[in-house]
């Protein structure tokens, strides 16, 4: 038959697949069409190969012909010939896979435990990797396959540590946006970074909806603040801090007090100049030392050390509002206490002008796009237009506070 006619009778039996009704059935049709299309464009790349056909269309490998021809991609052409030469070296497999018992994928996997558990060892396993083969999804193939390596070659898995151990490096470098991390961890310090950025980062609720990348980066966050709370035992006591300078204007300018233009930028040591909103947001959340320089930045005197709030007050405050953000229709943990009326303004470090936020909302605050009322705790956007008729989660806990008492137990509350 002309290879023509096939291509008409395979577009007439798609056709026919489109009048099922039920889309059910029509997916599973189309399923076992396109595994028999596999299978059969398996074992012509095999007789391509066989037969050298790819050398009278002027290719040299099997795979460019695939490329060239059949307009596949590399990995894809590749794919193709390390599977043909797996049906070559099984034959149970590739009666298997034209009887339409095996997908492409798990023919795939076949193919790589022949490259990198050995020929000799996957022909003998053959029964009863196609056992699994039939009864499994690829995935699961795969980590039989898997095991089946490490058995073979046990010495490999500490080979692969040390080489790890070789490698471990981490790196941070600032950019104009942030801090680019690179780097690699063993697989040790990996596992516990690991567990402890899963837990950090887990959903608190259903209606926690954090994008997975930022539900990771507040619990790194939150570990880290941690670990500047409460310091390192190498330290004796002296916790970990970060250091910004800056002159009185800019920190004028950051608290609202000063408008003036030309103010120098603060300049967060490690990383460089920033601007007045984070400057606020780190005046907020941090103890602030006040040191007095001279014009020449001379030091003269180094003031107290001025606690914004304490770890008390901070347990109140994520008591009070259930361990939830207080902006309303948010419910990411507390991880900064924020002052309503902001410190650098004259407000008190008193409960009453404490409130909890996360660190999305807390920026947003700093950057002008979100207002709390220093009286109700309303919020409110930057145009001052409220965010929703109902007041905060803050209200809410004052005057429910039966209900708030009632909430899922908190880990924070532990102790």
């Amino acid at each position: 038959m002309a290879s023509g006619d096939v291509i008409d009778q395979l577009r007439s039996a798609a056709d026919a697949l489109g009048g099922h009704a039920c889309p059910a059935d029509r997916l599973r049709a189309i399923q076992r069409a396109q595994d028999a299309l596999d299978a059969a464009k398996a074992e012509a790349v095999v007789e391509l190969e066989e037969s050298r056909g790819f050398e009278d269309d002027g290719s040299s490998t099997p795979k460019a012909w695939l490329a060239r021809e059949l307009r596949l991609d590399p990995a894809e052409a590749g794919t193709l010939s390390r599977v043909g030469a797996a049906l070559r070296d099984l034959p149970l497999v590739a009666e298997a896979f034209a009887a339409g018992r095996l997908r492409l994928a798990h023919v795939r996997e076949l193919a790589f435990a022949l490259k990198h558990v050995g020929r000799e060892v996957v022909v003998e396993a053959q029964p009863w990797l196609l056992e699994v083969a039939t009864a499994c999804e690829p995935a699961e193939l795969r980590r039989v396959v898997k095991a089946l390596r490490e058995a073979v070659y046990p010495d490999e898995l500490d080979e692969a540590w040390v080489r790890g151990m070789e490698r471990q490096d981490v790196r941070l470098s600032p950019v104009p946006e942030g801090w680019h991390l690179t780097g690699f961890l063993g697989a040790e310090t990996g596992a516990k970074l690991d567990v402890v950025l899963r837990s950090l980062s887990a959903p608190r609720d259903a209606d926690d909806d954090r994008s997975t990348a930022e539900r990771r980066v507040d619990g790194f966050d939150e570990l880290l603040t941690g670990v500047i709370e409460h310091g390192l035992p190498q330290d004796r006591g002296v916790r970990p801090h970060l250091t910004v300078t800056a002159d009185h204007d800019t920190l004028a300018h950051a608290a609202g007090a000063s408008r003036e233009p030309g103010t120098h930028p603060a300049h967060l040591h490690g990383f460089g100049s920033i601007g007045k909103g984070l400057l606020g947001l780190l005046l907020c959340g941090s103890d602030a030392t006040p040191v007095l320089t001279d014009v020449k930045h001379a030091v003269l005197d180094v003031g107290p050390t001025v606690r914004l709030a304490t770890a008390a007050q901070r347990k109140a405050v994520n008591a009070r509002q259930g361990g939830e953000c207080a902006a309303p229709r948010c419910s990411a943990p507390v991880v900064h206490v924020h002052h309503v009326v902001w410190h650098s303004k004259g407000g008190p470090t008193d409960l009453a002008n404490l409130v909890g936020l996360c660190p999305r909302c807390h920026t947003l605050v700093h950057r002008g796009l979100l207002h709390v009322d220093p009286v109700d705790h309303r919020f409110t956007v930057g145009s001052g237009a409220p965010v929703l008729a109902r007041p905060s989660r803050y209200l809410q806990a004052r005057r429910a506070r039966k209900r708030v008492r009632h909430r899922r137990p908190q880990p924070w509350l532990s102790g």
